[in-house]
């Protein structure tokens, strides 16, 4: 999800600077959500919604390069004078991010790849962000947590990357896997693809991707973390069936779909079933898998399918997760400035 932050590693190693453009606070109807973020420098990368807004924030961000200076915070209304017509109203915030700051941008990331959440904060008194590692399961804001706080025209944002881990286990690497992890990759998800056959795997694999080839996948359902999700689509129904039935052995997964029809999944719950599985079980399985409308057989439609479906569910968990645990309320934010 963080697109930006290798071309940022890359600029600041070459001695340039970069500005972190980041949406802090969204109202109505917006192209993206508060957390969005956009790198603007030697490189452009990532995007907070493009058109106009996109245009005028960069502008902002060349001029804090070429001028320095603390952390601007912006104010946009979406209507005709930006020629959009969302109506919503977006704050922005950009910070100047300097070749002297390589080294701990680059901790960051490596604490990212260990597997932690990164919690930043950032107020209008500092001038630049600060940043701890925190453990993903303790966590209670969801991923991409984004908030904006004020307090008498003083703002402090804080924000959590990576605050809900998205492990996904995948069983097989056909063609249909295989599109399905290319499709779930660039979403923030932890994959772990599995699958009996040695030579299988491509060469090269997208970023958060680790393989694993065993004679004994449903091991791999018992070391999967909780909350994971689990897609089952490998060469052979009875290796299906074998790991679905080590996945219903648990009960603490967020998602569990098998690739196949209406009546491969009849026929799979007869079995089940026979085989002790309480009938409301049943309903923990989701097969056929994917959004409903599609009806492409193609590798790449059904993994775009299944993308959006895993995506509803995690949505829905957030959605829950926040409920439970709200965030501070940030009050009216008509006293901060407008831009320049």
């Amino acid at each position: 999800m963080n697109d930006w932050l290798a071309p940022l590693l890359a600029t600041l190693s070459d001695g340039k600077a970069a500005v972190l453009v980041t949406l802090v606070h969204a109202v109505g109807s917006t192209p993206r959500e508060a957390g969005a973020t956009m790198l603007v420098g030697p490189v452009t990368a990532g995007s907070i919604g493009g058109g106009r807004l996109e245009w005028l924030a960069t502008s902002a961000a060349q001029a804090l390069l070429e001028v320095g200076g603390p952390p601007r915070l912006l104010r946009f209304t979406l209507g005709p004078s930006l020629d959009q017509s969302c109506g919503g109203i977006v704050w922005l915030l950009a910070e100047r991010i300097d070749p002297e700051d390589s080294s701990e941008w680059r901790m960051r990331k490596a604490h990212a790849e260990d597997g932690f959440a990164l919690r930043r904060r950032l107020a209008d008194d500092a001038p630049k962000s600060t940043w701890q590692p925190i453990a993903p399961q303790l966590s209670d804001t969801g991923p991409d947590y984004a908030h904006l706080q004020v307090r008498d025209a003083r703002w402090v944002f804080t924000q959590q990357i990576g605050a809900e881990a998205f492990p996904v286990v995948v069983f097989g690497a056909g063609h249909v896997g295989t599109a399905t992890v290319r499709a779930l990759a660039p979403l923030g998800a932890q994959i772990v693809w599995v699958d009996d056959r040695d030579d299988i795997f491509p060469a090269t694999l997208p970023p958060g991707v680790r393989t694993v080839s065993t004679d004994a996948p449903t091991a791999e359902v018992h070391a999967a973390p909780p909350g994971s999700y689990f897609l089952v689509m490998t060469h052979s129904q009875k290796l299906d069936f074998e790991i679905c039935e080590a996945i219903f052995v648990r009960r603490d997964f967020a998602w569990f779909g098998l690739i196949g029809s209406a009546s491969k999944r009849a026929g799979f719950n007869r079995r089940f079933t026979a085989r002790g599985l309480p009938p409301m079980r049943l309903g923990d399985l989701t097969c056929p898998i994917g959004i409903a409308g599609i009806q492409s057989k193609h590798p790449a439609a059904i993994a775009a399918a299944v993308a959006a479906q895993l995506l509803q569910v995690r949505e829905a968990r957030s959605a829950i997760q926040h409920a439970s645990h709200p965030g501070p309320d940030a009050p009216p934010l008509s006293s901060l400035p407008r831009p320049q």
